[in-house]
């Protein structure tokens, strides 16, 4: 399994829903699926100076699936058409190998 941290600043709920909704079935064609995601009211350390209002995790079967998923131009085309409007700030925390004991 490998997983991905990734911290956003989301600035419009609606259009990042419409992300969401366009492109969770593209992500399960993959085998990827989000494990947790959290709003988050306060930011109390960080390693950068962008702002982070959401946090989650996204899990794919391997490294490979997670490119090929990021790849995919059904998935760019759903992310320019709603994620850029929506997203002011994308904070990429984390990328690892995830043991089953997790």
């Amino acid at each position: 399994m490998f997983e991905r941290i990734v911290g956003l600043n989301v600035t419009d709920e609606a259009g990042y829903q419409r992300y969401r909704e366009g492109m969770e079935p593209l992500l399960a064609n993959y085998g990827g699926a989000f494990g947790y995601d959290f709003r988050v009211s306060e930011v109390l350390r960080s390693r950068t100076d962008a702002p982070i209002n959401r946090v989650f995790t996204l899990e794919f079967p391997s490294r490979q699936d997670m490119e090929a998923f990021f790849a995919d131009p059904a998935y760019v085309a759903v992310q320019q058409a709603h994620f850029h409007d929506a997203v002011s700030d994308r904070t990429l925390i984390s990328l690892h190998e995830k043991s089953g004991a997790d």
